[in-house]
């Protein structure tokens, strides 16, 4: 579902997606408040969303998506490199954030790697999101005080794999259980963490430095 106040984009992102036979365009919406009434009535896949828009937000479209669908995908399309917008549409479990500088034509293949469980962000914010992931550790150092819940091996270790990109079925394969059974311990690790999405649970793996070989 493309989401986008701007009707010459919708439109373009039309033109080069019908292009894909492995992509159907299920619906569009122009503002935030529309495209979570759609998402309730077409639950679509994958949506492509920019972040400023009226009468509601791509990041508070998120949010509402997100809660009622967890299992919707959400890409922020945007012009925005403001790194709040960027903070808080990761709270909001965006499973992406581009710039709408990238080429319209690496859309598609955006769409199909965040489908297959991975988290995608423009080279130019990754800095700013690894500069937050700084601040986090810093303070986290400062107050000296660990607030991380209790997670089982077999949840570390799919935390592990989810902040290096693997999707469920790739984690399933390299832990030789179901994809269905690594859908639960990542569910529970999200819930014991009180996080919102796979990106979010990158965030904290990074910030307690679990990608560390032991």
């Amino acid at each position: 579902m493309i989401v986008d106040d701007h009707a010459l984009f919708r439109r373009g992102l039309d033109l080069v997606l019908s292009e894909h036979p492995d992509i159907e365009i299920v619906g569009e919406a122009e503002n935030g408040l529309e495209a979570i009434e759609l998402a309730d009535e077409l639950e679509p896949d994958v949506m492509l969303m920019d972040v400023r828009m009226p009468k509601a937000s791509g990041i508070e479209a998120a949010r509402a998506v997100r809660a009622g669908h967890p299992d919707v995908k959400v890409i922020m399309l945007t012009v925005s490199d403001d790194e709040r917008d960027l903070y808080e549409s990761v709270k909001a479990g965006a499973n992406g954030y581009l710039l709408k500088e990238v080429a319209i034509e690496e859309v598609p293949d955006a769409i199909r790697a965040v489908s297959q469980g991975h988290s995608l962000i423009s080279p130019s914010m990754a800095s700013k999101l690894l500069a937050e992931f700084n601040v986090l550790a810093r303070r986290a150092d400062e107050r000296q005080i660990s607030m991380a819940p209790r997670l089982t091996e077999r949840e570390l270790e799919v935390l592990r794999f989810v902040a290096q990109g693997q999707s469920n079925r790739e984690i399933g394969r390299e832990l030789y259980i179901a994809e269905n059974t690594v859908k639960n311990h990542v569910r529970n690790i999200l819930e014991k963490l009180h996080l919102h999405s796979r990106m979010e649970a990158v965030v904290y793996a990074m910030r307690e430095k679990l990608l560390e070989v032991e």
